[in-house]
């Protein structure tokens, strides 16, 4: 199955003009966005104020940052901070299957050919986490809500993140109206709840110089635990999702499109009408063709993501939404600060410092 591709510009189009109501067409097309979330965890668009350029801007900066010596990629390491700001050493994110034994069982019931990858420990990935858009001035959740690191030697950083950020950001505000009007709630229902909320541009970088070899895990089979997930296109493939129906489909982004990936906040607020979707990365027949080709033109080999992390606010609760409140699985979603939620996730997955030394 292809993941269709939605261009947004039509509803950035009719917001832009105060327009009141939706004619047909838009109502489809929002419709399109939340059919395709439910069945397939995953939305590729078409955001004309996301261009190739800026992608590459970025993936350029990143891949100089990753290619530094590990030492001086340690200097901005924040353990303390649960590693929510700076960097995240390769080696120190569970994928979620390694630890849930509920989430082991169940792929081993899939298809062989559906399988997940077996990971054999911690991702060999490296991960920068940058705080995108505004903090609220009090929260009960201040680890959530750090302030930036910034790695010396790189001027143009905190201009090309906070620009990438910014710009994937508005993709994913956009989305969250569309799905929610699909869904049969509020336009701004998920928008509301997003203000101020803890997003973070979360590049991961892997060595494919050292791990390139085929059938190796950079990220685990896991589901992303904030509402919705953006990243621009990578120039290495990799990325494999699982559909609602158990179908692994291989993710193609093509040129200028952004993919989408719906979380557990978002799972929460619809009660399991929208299901967090299941991922990994590893490499594949077409990431070797995609290292020799790169090899070849003496580009760098480090496959880097341009993810942004998008967040219900922390001081948020989490609990489904409108007519999902009357869903039969709604108890399976009781009410829950969103940012409570987030701790007890990063403790499982090993990015969550004790609280003695947060």
């Amino acid at each position: 199955m292809q993941i269709p591709v939605i261009n947004l510009e039509p509803y950035l189009d009719f917001s832009a003009s105060d327009g009141v109501e939706l004619d047909s067409g838009l109502r489809n097309l929002c419709n399109e966005v939340s059919r395709t979330l439910r069945e397939t965890g995953a939305l590729l668009v078409k955001d004309p104020r996301c261009t190739v350029e800026d992608n590459d801007r970025f993936l350029d900066m990143m891949e100089k940052y990753f290619e530094m010596p590990e030492d001086f990629k340690r200097g901005q390491e924040r353990p303390e901070l649960h590693y929510q700001v700076g960097v995240t050493p390769e080696g120190i994110e569970l994928p979620r299957s390694l630890v849930d034994e509920e989430m082991q069982e169940k792929f081993k019931a899939m298809p062989v050919e559906f399988q997940p990858a077996t990971p054999t420990g911690a991702d060999p990935k490296w991960r920068y986490m940058w705080r995108a858009g505004p903090r609220p001035s009090n929260t009960r959740f201040k680890e959530l809500n750090s302030e930036p690191v910034i790695p010396d030697g790189f001027p143009e950083w905190k201009d090309t993140m906070d620009l990438w950020g910014y710009k994937m950001i508005s993709a994913v505000e956009v989305v969250a109206e569309m799905a929610a009007i699909g869904f049969g709630l509020q336009k701004d229902a998920f928008t509301s709840l997003m203000k101020q909320g803890p997003h973070l541009l979360a590049p991961t970088g892997s060595d494919l110089k050292r791990h390139g070899r085929l059938g190796l895990v950079f990220a685990g089979y896991h589901y992303d635990l904030n509402f919705l997930t953006i990243h621009g296109r990578s120039r290495f493939p990799g990325l494999s999702i699982w559909l609602r129906n158990g179908q692994k489909v291989e993710v193609k982004v093509p040129i200028g499109c952004l993919l989408i990936q719906a979380g557990k906040q978002i799972e929460w607020l619809t009660a399991g009408e929208c299901m967090a979707g299941m991922h990994e990365v590893v490499v594949t027949d077409r990431t070797i063709n995609a290292i020799n080709l790169a090899s070849e033109q003496n580009r760098s080999l480090w496959r880097v993501s341009s993810t942004l992390f998008s967040h219900i606010a922390s001081d948020a609760v989490l609990e489904p939404l409108g007519h999902f409140k009357d869903s039969p699985l709604a108890d399976k979603y009781p009410p829950t600060f969103a940012g409570e939620f987030v701790e007890q996730e990063l403790s499982v997955i090993n990015l969550k410092g004790s609280k003695k030394s947060a």
